[in-house]
């Protein structure tokens, strides 16, 4: 076979443009989403455009024994899992702490954090019986800075910065190579989502600047990738140049 990729939350946005990158590049891909309709589509589409195989493994991340379970029953073939991206993540509302709903703040810290952990937990041993791999975890900009209202969603991208270099050092001895990717603003189904469903609100927060789109995370992601076995990105934060990071955007008019 040709190396595996692994892609979390692969139904849309980044997770899509990302699977759309590797199948361009020959990847074979393990494709992960909560919604099977929309996995099946895009791995249709892949194998057909690109010559290359595709296994689905719907599951939310949120729930560990599912995680555990379907991936561990993986075919041996398709557990010579190359490259890991944590991709499946999300914001919701954008509220004062005070304000902020306590469910909003579970689904958060169950997707961004305890998702990333246990698909990463049932990966690695994959990647250590093999002495290599490299793991990309999908952090934010919201990662390194707190803005108003950001609260549970910053810390949940917090977490997912420390624990990424906690997984660099602790898995140095296997030789597993660990890349944190920090996006700024980009137009996905993200804001529609963090203002659950509320387009035109959405759409107003990228009025007057060109954010970073899914196509230029997932380049991004696919040359880290791509460097000398003894090279590691460990940590990249990527804006649009319109933007130096969570507080400071030049907006035009």
């Amino acid at each position: 076979m040709s190396k595996i990729v692994f892609i979390t939350g692969a139904s849309s946005g980044f997770g899509k443009a990302i699977a759309e990158k590797f199948a361009e590049g020959g990847y074979d891909l393990i494709l992960n989403g909560r919604r099977e309709d929309r996995l099946q589509e895009l791995g249709n589409e892949l194998e057909n455009r690109f010559n290359i195989a595709v296994y689905l493994l719907p599951f939310d991340v949120q729930q560990q024994e599912k995680v555990y379970a379907s991936i561990h029953h993986l075919p041996a073939a398709w557990q010579q899992i190359d490259i890991l991206v944590n991709n499946a993540g999300l914001a919701l509302g954008r509220d004062y702490f005070d304000e902020a709903s306590i469910e909003d703040w579970n689904v958060m810290i169950d997707t961004n954090v305890k998702g990333l952990l246990y698909v990463s937990k049932a990966v690695i041993p994959f990647m250590q019986k093999n002495k290599k791999g490299h793991i990309i975890n999908i952090g934010s900009t919201a990662g390194k800075e707190v803005y108003e209202k950001g609260n549970i969603y910053c810390a949940s991208k917090h977490a997912v910065d420390a624990i990424s270099k906690a997984m660099r050092i602790d898995l140095l001895k296997d030789n597993i190579k660990v890349t944190v990717i920090h996006p700024g603003a980009a137009e996905t189904e993200f804001s529609i989502i963090r203002f659950k469903g509320d387009e035109e609100t959405a759409k107003k927060v990228y009025d007057g600047y060109q954010p970073l789109s899914a196509a230029d995370i997932a380049q991004v992601a696919f040359f880290c990738t791509t460097l000398p076995e003894h090279v590691c990105i460990n940590d990249l934060v990527i804006t649009c140049t319109s933007q130096a990071n969570s507080f400071y955007t030049f907006k035009k008019g």
